[in-house]
């Protein structure tokens, strides 16, 4: 009676027991069966991978060039490749007479020995034998300008256009000589005027200068 009793007992335990070592596998099962394996992380909270090491020096299709001293190498302005006075020469080229127009080129020549440019309007000023000037500056033909690029040796020049006085009625004066001012410079080059009289004052006195272009004009 007793030996039942106890084997009932031991009968009645063993689920229980069979229950707590089956949840003692399970949990050792799932703490260890993915201890090898890469660990998962979301999109967009993964750390950073280490990128490989790049090349010290940039890109060299885009960087400036250097001079010798490392410094980036100056590029041409227009002052740099612009004509001086000092490296040209002036002088008043065959007139071309028209339908009561007097036309005259002023031309330019450089005498350096290196490649410039000229570019736009001349000055020019009539003046007598003191220097002292006759009319008004000229006005500007409504033209428009591009740059002349002139090799040693090589000339532009510039029209300067007014109405014949005879026709026109303006009251005149002879000059001694013409002060030409290139583009873009300060001082003036003299030139010897030997073509008679122009207008200085009264109806229809102005006197024209066009943009300089290549050749001279003749």
């Amino acid at each position: 009676m007793g030996r039942a009793r106890a084997f009932h007992s031991l009968h009645r335990a063993s689920p229980l027991v069979t229950a707590v070592a089956l949840l003692g596998l399970l949990a050792a099962c799932d703490n260890g069966a993915d201890s090898s394996g890469p660990v998962q992380t979301s999109a967009g909270t993964s750390s950073p991978t280490a990128e490989p090491d790049t090349p010290a020096t940039g890109n060299t299709a885009t960087e400036p060039a250097t001079t010798g001293t490392g410094s980036p190498a100056p590029e041409p302005t227009a002052s740099s490749t612009r004509c001086h006075t000092s490296e040209l020469r002036a002088s008043i080229g065959r007139p071309s007479p028209g339908a009561g127009q007097r036309n005259f080129p002023i031309v330019l020549t450089n005498t350096a020995d290196r490649t410039c440019t000229v570019r736009g309007y001349p000055g020019a000023a009539f003046v007598d034998a003191s220097g002292k000037q006759l009319g008004p500056d000229p006005k500007r033909s409504p033209d428009t300008p591009g740059t002349v690029t002139l090799a040693p040796g090589r000339s532009a020049w510039a029209g300067l256009t007014f109405a014949s006085p005879e026709i026109s009625g303006a009251r005149t004066a002879t000059p001694d000589a013409l002060l030409v001012t290139p583009p873009d410079e300060r001082d003036a080059l003299k030139v010897a005027w030997t073509a008679g009289e122009v207008p200085v004052a009264g109806n229809k006195s102005s006197v024209f200068l066009t943009v300089v272009q290549p050749g001279t004009g003749g």
